[in-house]
């Protein structure tokens, strides 16, 4: 038994890095210090604990971990360290080292760090407390508020695609996930506490089901009959877990948006093989031609990266031409980082940096144009937009099912709500289109 006595009235800060799952896991962290006495730090009020939950996708993102910690360290003197996440799982001596702090946590770890946190005494030297990534098999469920209006479900964690420039499987461990029961009743948890839309986020969501013997579909279904949840967003899954049944259901769908995020990583079939991807480009367009089938307003945004070992410049051409011809939206474009221990070390062809950001901009410019014709055809009609609460004085912003940004003026009472809107012409940075609210009658 934790006695809990010793964190009444603490103060907390949390500082997240990486994706949408470490953020829901954050959250989480959040609620179990809350619920153990400890409050949010206000701003500028010096924590008695830090919270940093790391990301290691790229030797940037362990910089950026390292930057985020020694400057808590020095903005909250005194305050117990923890540092969690996937930086923390795969180099936890390294970040143990760094002076302030206290603890680490790996993967198996961060779930009950309650019991890790003693008395709150600083320690002299960080202590690691990890698994090794074969013995990782704990699922620690997480529905959690974004600051803004969503909701973020975990539904699955882990991966067991171990593709050849990829961490992500030491440091999150092998796939498993909850049960459809224990998901479908945390939505409706967040229903109860006002939500109105989840997105459902993990390592490799496809892949729901392995430790249950469900499916994701299976999962799909049984969210879709949760009162009170308006709107679900599927943030990524991979194209060869994207099923025809899937992409039809959502078209029938009241509550699953025409919203697709799919990552196709090259569109060179040499690439993806060099990648270990488990699928090809004529399957990843077929997915697209199928979304946009049922669905001819579907935002598709896929993730794309650029000068991985082995791309040379005729594979990113081919890549280039591939992506350009597809009916997407939005291009995520990730430029190649070496990370120790992966099979891609073993290819020898190798991209400059020089290179590597040329590419970049190439697809970024490409992802500008798809995505500004993509709300440009829309431009003139009329869409329900959810609205995210904004800072005063600042214009406010939500997205419509097929999540195009919309920009209105600032009212308060329009928080969390569900509104009509006529799409304007885009806003002076080109981030959104302008909104004109409308009454209920004039849809």
């Amino acid at each position: 038994m934790i006695d809990t006595t010793v964190f009444q009235n603490k103060t907390a800060v949390y500082y997240t890095l990486g994706c949408k799952l470490n953020f829901s896991e954050t959250s989480t962290i959040g609620k179990i210090l809350r619920e153990a006495g400890v409050r949010t730090a206000r701003k500028g009020e010096k924590a008695d604990i830090c919270v940093v939950n790391t990301c290691s996708v790229t030797e940037m993102a362990d910089k950026k971990c390292r930057q985020a910690i020694h400057r808590l360290v020095k903005q909250h003197p005194g305050a117990f360290v923890v540092v969690t996440g996937c930086y923390a799982q795969l180099k936890p001596g390294d970040v143990a080292k760094i002076k302030g702090v206290d603890v680490v946590l790996g993967a198996e770890q961060k779930g009950d760090l309650l019991q890790y946190l003693g008395d709150l005494h600083k320690h002299e030297e960080g202590e690691a407390f990890t698994t090794t990534t074969k013995d990782i098999r704990s699922f620690s469920p997480s529905c959690s508020r974004g600051d803004r209006t969503r909701f973020f479900l975990k539904v699955q964690d882990g991966c067991d695609y171990f593709c050849s420039y990829c961490t992500i499987p030491f440091a999150r461990g092998r796939s498993r996930n909850g049960t459809v029961a224990s998901m479908v009743e945390q939505a409706r948890q967040a229903a109860a506490e006002g939500g109105k839309e989840i997105v459902l986020t993990g390592v490799n969501i496809g892949d729901f089901g392995k430790t249950t013997g469900e499916t994701f579909f299976d999962l799909v279904k049984a969210l879709d009959q949760v009162e009170g949840i308006e709107r679900y967003r599927i943030s990524s899954i991979e194209p060869n877990l994207l099923t025809d049944e899937i992409i039809e259901f959502v078209s029938r769908s009241r509550r699953f948006m025409p919203h697709f995020h799919i990552p196709l990583q090259s569109g060179c079939d040499e690439v993806l093989k060099l990648m270990r991807r488990r699928y090809d480009t004529a399957l990843f367009a077929s997915k697209v031609k199928k979304i946009k089938e049922v669905m001819p307003d579907a935002f598709i945004g896929v993730d794309v990266i650029v000068g991985t070992r082995g791309e040379t410049e005729e594979y990113f051409e081919q890549a280039y031409q591939f992506i350009s011809g597809l009916d997407v939206t939005q291009l995520h474009v990730f430029s190649y980082s070496e990370r120790p221990g992966t099979q891609a070390l073993k290819i020898d062809y190798v991209v400059s940096p020089e290179e590597k950001h040329q590419r970049s901009q190439r697809l970024l410019t490409l992802s500008d144009e798809k995505t500004r014709a993509f709300y440009t055809r829309h431009i003139g009609q009329t869409m329900q937009v959810l609205m995210e609460k904004s800072k005063a004085g600042t214009p406010m912003h939500g997205f419509t099912a097929n999540y195009i940004r919309v920009e209105v003026e600032n009212d308060e009472s329009l928080d969390n709500q569900m509104i009509n809107v006529r799409l304007g012409e885009f806003n002076e940075d080109m981030t959104a289109l302008k909104g004109t609210i409308l009454m209920n009658y004039e849809v």
